[in-house]
């Protein structure tokens, strides 16, 4: 059994000293995904890498209660779904009309930047439509997109052959785009 696992074992039984060791083991990780996922976000973008991994840190593991994973896997997972919420909902927060709807700040050197907002959001409705059908390609699509792990680190992590997570990915990835772009 990894440390992290011994450490993940020990905070669920209420140990708050293996909770504050637990931080640092995985911190690295979650930065370096936070960092590639806050890189496609559009301009003028506030929210900041670390800021990211501590909203979903408090949101993981801040309640008197912290929900019980069974393992790194699964622990990542969970990590991967509430960053994803955490974009979605910074996304429609800068989408509001209270707080400027559809006026977003622009680079004066690309007046014709994507609105990559209306794409995140889009993708996210996918996603919902995608769990409904199939659970588990849409918790791949999460940890491959969201969390960018490897095609063999999110299969370790669903506890899936590496082949069924790449027959999977490729069908969760055109399934989204027809979704997505109607194509």
């Amino acid at each position: 059994m990894s440390d992290f696992t011994q450490l993940l074992e020990r905070s669920q039984a209420g140990d708050r000293q293996a909770a504050d060791q637990l931080l640092p083991l995985i911190y690295g990780e979650l930065r370096q995904v936070a960092a590639a996922r806050l890189a496609n976000e559009p301009p003028g973008v506030t929210l900041q890498a670390t800021a990211l991994v501590h909203e979903a840190w408090l949101r993981l593991m801040g309640s008197s209660q912290p929900p019980d994973f069974r393992g790194r896997g699964h622990f990542l997972a969970a990590a991967a779904t509430v960053m994803r919420r955490i974009l979605i909902d910074n996304a429609r927060h800068r989408r509001t009309q209270k707080r400027g709807g559809h006026w977003t700040r622009q680079p004066l050197d690309s007046i014709a930047a994507p609105q990559q907002d209306d794409e995140l959001l889009a993708l996210d409705e996918a996603l919902a439509r995608l769990a409904e059908e199939d659970p588990l390609k849409a918790r791949l699509v999460e940890l491959r997109y969201f969390l960018g792990l490897t095609g063999d680190e999110a299969a370790a992590a669903l506890g899936i052959s590496p082949s069924a997570a790449d027959r999977h990915w490729a069908y969760a990835r055109a399934w989204l785009q027809t979704q997505v772009r109607g194509t």
